[in-house]
C-alpha cells in the first residue's frame, strides 16, 4: 500500500469508529482502539504497518505532548506541588518498584513466559503507572467531578505521570544501552535533561515570547499557524537530533509557550492537529493487537489484565488513604487510575525497540493494556455502586449529606438555593442575609465548606446538578435558584432538574459572556448575567456619572441594555491583542467595510443587500464624520463605512456581498 492508501485508509476507518461510539455514548479513543483491531494486520488486513503508520503514530504523540506542556506552566505546578510532587510521585515510583518486585519474581516462578532484566521491570514499571489523561479527564468532565475532591485527586496524579513520562523517555534506552559503565550512561542522560531545563527556564522563555511577539504583529492568522508548527516540530527534530526523544521536544515547546501571553490561543490552534493525530496514533495501537494470539493465550492475557488493575487499584488506594482521603475519595482515585494509559503505550513500545523484552510478551501487555482502556469508560461508570458495595460508610455518608443539607433547609420557605459557594456566590449570599432573605447554598469544595459552615454561612456540601441535591435542599419550597459559576454544562443540567421539579421557580444563570446566552435562556433561564456584559455596564454608568450624567437616566441606560439582553454590548473590534482570546469570546465580532469606486454594493439601498440571511446585523454607516440613520433607506456611497457584527464567518461573507 502508498503512503496516500494507508492515509485514507485510517482516515476512513477514523470517522466510522468515531461515529458509531458516539452514537454510542462513548469516548472516541475508543472507536480508535476497536477500528485498528478490526482493520489491522490481525484483523481484516485492511491496513498494515508501514513507517508511514509509525510516523503517523509519533506525530500524534509529539502533538499530545507538546498539548500537555502547554498545561505545565511554573505557576500551576507551584499551586498543586502537594498533591502533584506528593501523591503523584508516590504513585509513579511505587508503582515502578512494585513492578520490578514482581518482575524479579515472575522470572523465577514462570521462566517460560518471564525473562525480564530489571532494566526491563523499571520500563514496564514505567508503562504501569502511566493512566489514561485522555479517557478519564473526559469522563470526569462530562460527568462534572473535575472540582470534587476524587477529580482533584486524579487530576494531580495524572499531571505528575505526564511530567514524569518525560525522565523515563530518557532513562529507559539509558538503562537498555550496552554500555559497560551504566552509572555514566545515566549521567549523560540528566546532564543532557538538565540542559533540556536550563535551557527552558533561562534562555527558552525570552526568545519564545519575543519571536511570538514578531510573528503576531504581522496579524496573520496564516504565519501563526506555521510559526505554530514550525516551534512543535522543530523543537521535536532538535532533541531527536540531541539523542532524546520527539515527545520531550514537543513538550518542551509547550512549557515554553504556556508562560507566553499566546497560550490559549496556541491551545485552540493545535487542537485540530492533536485530535486528529492523536486518533491515528489510537488507531496504530489497535493494529498492533493480535486477537488470534489473545485467543491462543487468553488466561496469560487475563492475568496481565486483571493483576495490574488490580495493583494499581489498590497501591493508589492505599496512598490516597495514606494522603488523608476518606475510603470514599480513595477507591474513587483509585478506579479512576486503574487503566492504562497513551504514555504507558509509548514507553512500552520502547521497550520493545530496544529489545529489552520478548516480542511474544510485548503482545500479551499490549492486548492487556488495550483491553484496560476499553472497559474504563464503563469502570468509572459504575464507579458509584462500586464504592458503596466496598466501602461501608459511603452509602450512609452520602445519605448522611442529604440529610444534613434537608436538615438546613427543612424549616425554611421562600428561600434562595445558591448553587456554588465561590466568590460570586458568598457575596450574593451577604447581600441576601443583609436583606434578611433566607438562602441555602451547595458546594462541591469540601474545605470551602467547611470554613464556611464555621463562620455561620448557610452552605452544604453537595453537587446542585443532582436531583437529590437539589430536593434536600428545598427546591419544591424555594423562591428563586442563583447559578454563580460559569459552567454552561453544569447550569443546563441544573436547568433540567428544575424544570422537571418546581418549572416555575426563577432561575437565574451567571455566564462567563454572551455566547451561551440563547441556549441558557433556552432551557429555561429567567435570567442570565453575562459577566463580561456587567463588567462593562458598571464601567459605563460609573463613568456617565462622574461625567455629571443624572443618576436616573444612566439607571434607564443600563435597564435598557438589559432589556434587550446586552444587544447593543455584543461584538467587539478585534485587535492582535485579542489572540489569547478563546474561542466562546472570538464568535461574535464587529468589522469595518470600507467601500471603495469599485465595491459591489455601491448604489445599492442597504435593505437590498439582505444581511439577514447571513446571519448579520449592520451596526452602524458612517459617511465621513456623519453616522446615518434609517438604514434600510441609505443608498451606499463610495467611502462609506459600513460596520457590521457576526461571527468571522459570517463578517466574511458580507464583506464579500459588498465588495465584490
Amino acid at each position: 500500500m502508498t503512503g496516500l492508501d494507508i492515509t485514507l485508509s485510517l482516515l476512513a476507518a477514523a470517522v466510522l469508529g468515531v461515529v458509531a461510539f458516539r452514537m454510542l455514548q462513548l469516548p472516541p479513543m475508543l472507536g480508535y482502539l476497536v477500528v485498528g483491531i478490526l482493520i489491522g494486520p490481525y484483523g481484516m488486513g485492511v491496513a498494515e504497518e508501514s513507517a508511514v503508520t509509525h510516523e503517523l503514530a509519533e506525530f500524534g504523540v509529539v502533538f499530545l505532548m507538546f498539548s500537555i506542556g502547554l498545561e505545565f506552566s511554573l505557576s500551576k505546578l507551584m499551586a498543586m506541588r502537594k498533591a502533584v510532587f506528593g501523591m503523584g510521585m508516590a504513585q509513579v515510583l511505587v508503582t515502578i518498584l512494585t513492578a520490578m518486585l514482581f518482575g524479579w519474581g515472575a522470572s523465577k516462578l514462570l521462566p517460560q513466559y518471564f525473562q525480564i532484566s530489571l532494566a526491563a521491570s523499571f520500563a514496564l514499571g514505567g508503562a504501569l503507572a502511566m493512566s489514561s489523561t485522555a479517557i478519564v479527564s473526559k469522563m470526569l468532565t462530562e460527568r462534572l467531578e473535575l472540582e470534587s475532591l476524587h477529580g482533584r485527586q486524579i487530576i494531580s496524579v495524572l499531571l505528575f505521570q505526564d511530567l514524569a513520562v518525560v525522565p523515563l523517555l530518557i532513562l529507559v534506552p539509558a538503562l537498555a544501552s550496552n554500555s559497560g559503565d551504566i552509572v555514566q550512561t545515566l549521567a549523560w542522560a540528566s546532564g543532557k535533561a538538565v540542559l533540556v531545563l536550563v535551557l527552558l527556564l533561562v534562555v527558552g522563555q525570552k526568545i519564545m515570547r519575543a519571536w511570538f511577539h514578531i510573528v503576531v504583529r504581522r496579524r496573520s492568522q496564516e504565519l501563526f499557524m506555521l510559526n505554530l508548527l514550525l516551534v512543535t516540530l522543530g523543537a521535536a527534530w532538535l532533541t531527536e537530533k540531541a539523542g532524546l526523544s520527539m515527545a520531550l521536544g514537543a513538550f518542551v515547546a509547550g512549557m515554553l509557550i504556556s508562560e507566553t501571553e499566546y497560550r490559549h490561543q496556541v491551545e485552540e490552534d493545535i487542537k485540530p492537529f492533536r485530535d486528529v493525530l492523536l486518533g491515528l496514533f489510537f488507531i496504530t495501537i489497535g493494529m498492533l493487537l493480535n486477537v488470534r494470539l489473545v485467543l491462543d493465550h487468553f488466561w496469560m492475557v487475563l492475568l496481565l489484565l486483571t493483576g495490574p488493575v488490580l495493583l494499581k487499584l489498590v497501591l493508589i488506594a492505599a496512598l490516597a488513604k495514606a494522603f488523608g482521603n476518606s475510603t470514599s475519595v480513595a477507591l474513587r482515585t483509585g478506579l479512576g487510575l486503574a487503566q492504562a494509559g497513551e504514555f504507558g503505550f509509548v514507553l512500552l513500545n520502547q521497550a520493545g525497540g530496544l529489545q529489552m523484552l520478548d516480542p511474544l510478551l510485548v503482545q500479551l501487555i499490549l492486548a492487556s493494556m488495550v483491553i484496560s482502556m476499553l472497559i474504563s469508560p464503563f469502570i468509572l461508570a459504575k464507579s458509584d455502586v462500586i464504592v458503596m458495595k466496598f466501602s461501608a460508610n459511603e452509602w450512609m455518608m452520602q445519605s448522611l449529606a442529604l440529610t444534613q443539607i434537608a436538615a438546613r433547609t427543612m424549616s425554611t420557605k421562600k428561600h434562595v438555593i445558591i448553587a456554588g459557594f465561590g466568590r460570586s456566590g458568598q457575596s450574593l449570599a451577604r447581600i441576601l442575609a443583609e436583606e434578611n432573605i433566607d438562602y441555602h447554598a451547595l458546594d462541591l469544595d469540601p474545605d470551602r465548606v467547611r470554613e464556611a459552615q464555621t463562620a455561620g454561612a448557610n452552605v452544604s456540601y453537595g453537587d446542585a446538578a443532582r436531583r437529590e441535591s437539589l430536593l434536600a435542599a428545598g427546591i419544591n419550597r424555594a423562591a428563586a435558584l442563583v447559578v454563580t459559576y460559569t459552567s454552561t454544562a453544569s447550569a443546563l443540567k441544573v436547568l433540567h432538574f428544575v424544570n422537571e421539579m418546581n418549572p416555575s421557580l426563577p432561575v437565574i444563570v451567571r455566564s462567563h459572556d454572551d455566547v451561551d446566552l440563547e441556549k441558557l435562556r433556552a432551557a429555561g433561564a429567567t435570567e442570565v448575567v453575562p459577566e463580561l456584559m456587567e463588567g462593562s455596564l458598571m464601567l459605563a454608568s460609573h463613568a456617565l456619572v462622574m461625567l455629571g450624567i443624572p443618576l436616573r437616566r444612566v439607571v434607564h441606560r443600563v435597564q435598557m441594555a438589559r432589556d434587550a439582553r446586552y444587544e447593543s454590548l455584543r461584538g467587539f473590534f478585534h485587535g492582535a491583542s485579542d489572540a489569547a482570546d478563546s474561542p466562546e469570546n472570538m464568535q461574535i465580532r464587529l468589522h469595518t467595510i470600507v467601500l471603495t469606486e469599485r465595491a459591489k454594493g455601491l448604489g445599492q439601498h442597504l435593505a437590498d443587500l439582505k444581511f439577514a440571511e447571513i446571519e448579520v446585523d449592520v451596526h452602524a454607516v458612517r459617511r465621513g464624520k456623519q453616522r446615518l440613520d434609517h438604514q434600510d433607506d441609505i443608498i451606499l456611497q463610495d467611502g462609506d463605512v459600513v460596520v457590521v457584527r457576526g461571527t468571522s464567518e459570517a463578517v466574511a461573507r458580507a464583506e464579500q456581498r459588498l465588495l465584490k
